[in-house]
């Protein structure tokens, strides 16, 4: 089986490195891939974005390319699926009309409310002096998040009014997000802890991976601005079997039954970012339309399944009910980013000290490049670096022996990946 990945960040790397050890798979491009996934065995990168969908497809045609995985949400709101199916190629991934849930956080919302799924209280607005109108008559705190796309960027968790009118501004006349910010909701602020809960499913049959959690502000104790993903681990021990069935029952299935109610069949990855309170209701605060990074690292490092094979058969209509085997350990992935993420940052920095991998640690690129035997920088999160452990405590340490060896110009990363879980095996 040949495959194709399209994505240059850690999550394609991670698939690709997944992908690369099943059986039944011969070939794996990546497009565009980056200088992790050109160093893997019987991994090529191809120099097409992963937003050009016709050359993509181009490419798929000639190449007799089995499955193509997408890896990140642009090319799914461009239409990468529709095109694919259109030439009779396989693609994972949901159509454009489905991957709404992701591509605006209006058409989100209002798909929770029509579908009875719990979510935070919510307006939408176009217009600055409604939107700070509305900020003023509620109080903070709030969120603030741009409509459209941001690459994990457009929402500001505001605690003071001046904080949310700043986020205001900056998105609506401040032109920070592009068209993604043309449009912004104003969101009730939840508070409890958020969980990521991934699942792959065909549109009828749903397939849960392994819990995680992911830490999306730059700085320690969950400080700083929202980036794309700081760091990560698997699974999450906030949900228990009982969270875990009250997700499948009150969000997943739900929304799957929903999009097909609504002539939107859902066949991919689907992450809900969901938040758990103290007495274990919860709210949905984001959907992706693909695999969550940096979950997807350490949710990798413990698949024991063939995620080729499975993206097949979804598909293709030939999946079938099936629990998934796991590792049964803890890993944990730490993102190292470039100094100024995720505002402006430099690239073009050598990388010294890279790890010699084993199987309880792997180094996943995300913004990097390979030159002459050499790594440089090239992204604002440049690497994701990944450890196996007994418990989430083992794996951290396992994972910073790793960090703390690495080194280039301005690099910086989190100290305090998994501290919830840390503090629950004290």
């Amino acid at each position: 089986m040949k495959v194709l990945i399209v994505g240059s960040g850690g999550r394609e790397h991670a698939l690709a490195w997944k992908a690369s050890q099943s059986q039944t798979v011969t070939q794996i491009f990546v497009a565009p891939g980056n200088g992790g996934t050109e160093q893997e065995p019987n991994v090529t990168n191809i120099p097409i974005p992963s937003n050009n969908v016709d050359e993509l497809a181009e490419f798929a045609m000639e190449n007799n390319i089995d499955i193509t995985i997408v890896g990140p949400e642009d090319p799914l709101v461009l239409g990468i699926t529709d095109k694919f199916k259109s030439l009779g190629l396989n693609c994972f991934g949901p159509s454009m009309g489905a991957a709404q849930l992701e591509g605006s956080k209006e058409f989100m919302k209002d798909f929770l409310i029509r579908h009875n799924i719990p979510t935070g209280t919510f307006q939408s607005f176009t217009n600055v002096e409604s939107a700070i109108a509305y900020i003023k008559s509620i109080g903070c705190p709030l969120v603030i998040k741009a409509d459209g796309l941001a690459a994990g960027k457009g929402v500001t968790v505001a605690l003071e009014e001046n904080e949310a009118i700043r986020a205001v501004q900056e998105c609506l006349t401040g032109n920070v997000f592009g068209k993604a910010g043309e449009k912004l909701i104003v969101e009730e602020f939840l508070e409890g802890e958020e969980a990521s809960f991934i699942v792959m499913t065909d549109g009828e049959i749903v397939i849960p991976f392994a819990s995680s959690q992911d830490h999306k502000a730059r700085d320690d104790n969950d400080l700083g601005p929202n980036t794309g993903g700081m760091g990560a681990y698997s699974p999450a021990p906030v949900v228990t079997k009982d969270i875990h069935n009250k997700i499948m029952n009150e969000v997943i299935i739900p929304t799957v039954k929903g999009m097909k109610n609504e002539g939107l069949n859902y066949c991919g990855f689907l992450y809900a970012g969901v938040m758990i309170d103290s007495d274990n209701n919860l709210k949905v605060l984001e959907f992706n339309c693909r695999f969550g990074d940096p979950e997807t690292q350490p949710i990798m490092m413990r698949l024991d399944s063939d995620i080729a094979k499975l993206c097949l058969e979804a598909t293709t209509g030939t999946l079938k009910e099936q629990s998934l085997e796991w590792k049964q350990a803890t890993s944990l992935g730490v993102v190292m980013a470039s100094g100024g993420y995720p505002g402006d940052y430099e690239t073009g920095k050598e990388i010294l000290n890279l790890p010699i991998e084993t199987k309880s640690i792997k180094v996943f690129h995300a913004g990097t490049s390979f030159k002459k035997g050499k790594t440089f920088t090239s992204g604002g999160r440049v690497l994701c670096i990944t450890a196996l452990g007994t418990n989430t405590t083992e794996a951290k340490e396992e994972a910073y022996k790793a960090v703390n060896c690495i080194k280039w110009e301005n690099c910086f990363y989190r100290s305090d990946i998994g501290y919830r879980a840390v503090e629950r095996e004290k």
